[in-house]
């Protein structure tokens, strides 16, 4: 044990494991660096998983009622969000900036700055979201006959596109707000915000999808309805409790003007982020393709499969998140080494539970399917890409948490080049290698996906141990 953690632990007393969850569920003004480390991954993990989890229940009860329309309507959701996949990068990358940048300034005790950084943070959200609204509201159809949707998603489905792109400003701003809470170290409030804004989703997608009493039933157009008030609802109560509720940081009216250094601080810092979203994403965007070309079953099939793992690794990805922040606060302290040892405990909690799900996915992959569908092929499909995703699960892990260790120091550069040589250079080609030339049809894709994401998986958290990542700057 170090001399700092065996201070921590001297000076900050072990708690009851209940007294623990209450204090990561409520929130607490604990100082991340220099609390017991198993205790400041317990109080940034907590909130985190939970809040992610809830946002990927929503995405599974979404698909859920979407699919009682039939597989053209799960289609649309899925080439759309393709292009929402696209608009995630943007906000995903700023978020990466933002938590990064906050981080360090709460790490380096000027929290005046990081409260500035988080009005500069929401300036640049709604700049990014004006021209994808404007694209979505006047061209959903085109977009939509560009992934080759089907005749249905065309004529009917285009108006979930519209109001999904349309009001994209609440996806934005909900991602880069929760970003500025979990770097200060205000957690629970992130948590919170999306129980509020998915809660309210779960509610109202089979209200308007279906209809009920006076409501009329919008079909696949209300499950986007939904989905924007739920999110508008987040974001209104986001910006509450950063005026009134921040227990690391908190704006004033005051803090209300435009900074450019700072608002170009978070541009040149989330530019890798932003790259290496954009290129998983794009990525992502050309497998869809390709999957279109082998028919709307292979698009359900896959969307509702990649729904399912959205959902199972959310706990995932939500401890990743705790390694970035904790990283971000330790390096601006000046406690390098804590930061990196953040980052191994959190990987290996990461693969122990990931391999507990490749073991579900393995063993009922053709009933979790079955679940959202009926459809004989759609199962098919989807049951083929959760025994596939089963193999590699583990390495997973390990992947999100040293790319957020990478990211949380501020170094968005190096995931970016990793990203762009294993997802453009060799995940694409591969799959349409495999899916089209060689007629594996949806099961080139999913290998394809399995070979890349594995190898990028290794690499990365071998380059994590070479230590660089402890010299970013931000």
């Amino acid at each position: 044990m170090t001399s700092d953690t065996t201070e921590s632990a001297a000076v900050h007393p072990p708690q009851s494991l209940w007294r623990e969850l209450r204090d990561a569920v409520c929130g607490t003004d604990a100082d991340y660096t220099r609390i017991p480390l198993r205790r400041a991954v317990l109080l940034l993990a907590v909130p985190m998983v939970l809040e992610l989890v809830l946002e990927s229940t929503f995405a599974v009860v979404d698909i859920f009622f979407v699919a009682k329309l039939g597989p053209s309507a799960v289609a649309t959701v899925g080439l759309t969000e393709s292009y929402l996949f696209l608009l995630y990068a943007v906000a995903m990358g700023l978020s990466m900036a933002v938590t990064a940048v906050v981080a360090r300034r709460i790490g380096e005790g000027k929290r005046e700055e990081a409260a500035i950084t988080a009005v500069q943070a929401i300036f640049v959200a709604l700049l990014v979201s004006v021209l994808p609204a404007l694209i979505g509201i006047f061209y959903a159809q085109d977009l939509l006959r560009l992934m080759g949707a089907d005749a249905w998603a065309i004529e009917h489905g285009y108006r979930y596109t519209q109001w999904m792109l349309g009001g994209n400003a609440v996806i934005v701003l909900l991602f880069v707000i929760n970003a500025i809470f979990r770097g200060a170290g205000d957690a629970a409030i992130a948590m919170r915000v999306l129980w509020l804004s998915n809660g309210l989703n779960i509610v109202l997608c089979p209200l308007l999808i279906f209809g009920f009493g006076p409501i009329p039933a919008l079909g696949i157009e209300g499950a986007a309805i939904a989905t924007n008030i739920g999110r508008g609802c987040g974001v209104l109560y986001q910006l509450w409790m950063l005026f009134h509720g921040g227990k690391h940081i908190r704006v004033s009216l005051a803090q209300l003007a435009w900074h450019g250094a700072m608002l170009w601080n978070i541009v040149r810092t989330s530019l890798g982020g932003v790259g290496q979203m954009i290129v998983a994403m794009t990525a992502w965007i050309f497998l869809m393709r390709i999957l279109a070309e082998i028919g709307s079953a292979a698009v359900a099939g896959a969307t509702i499969a990649i729904r399912l793992m959205m959902f199972t690794m959310m706990p995932a990805w939500g401890m990743s998140n705790a390694a970035a922040t904790l990283v971000g606060q330790n390096l601006g302290a000046g406690h390098a080494d804590r930061a990196e040892a953040a980052v191994w405990r959190i990987g290996w909690y990461n693969m122990a539970y990931l391999v507990g799900v490749s073991v579900l996915f393995f063993a009922f992959p053709q009933p979790l399917v079955g679940f959202f569908s009926s459809d004989a092929q759609v199962i098919k499909v989807g049951a083929e890409w959760l025994r596939i995703l089963s193999y590699a699960l583990w390495v997973y892990g390990w992947w999100m948490v040293t790319v957020q260790a990478f990211n949380g120091a501020g170094d968005t550069i190096t995931p970016t080049k990793i990203n762009l040589v294993f997802f453009w250079l060799i995940q694409i080609p591969l799959c349409y290698l495999l899916a089209i030339h060689f007629r594996w049809q949806e099961l080139g894709v999913f290998w394809g996906v399995f070979v890349s994401e594995t190898s990028v998986g290794l690499f990365t958290l071998w380059l994590f141990t070479r230590g660089r990542w402890k010299l970013a700057r931000v």
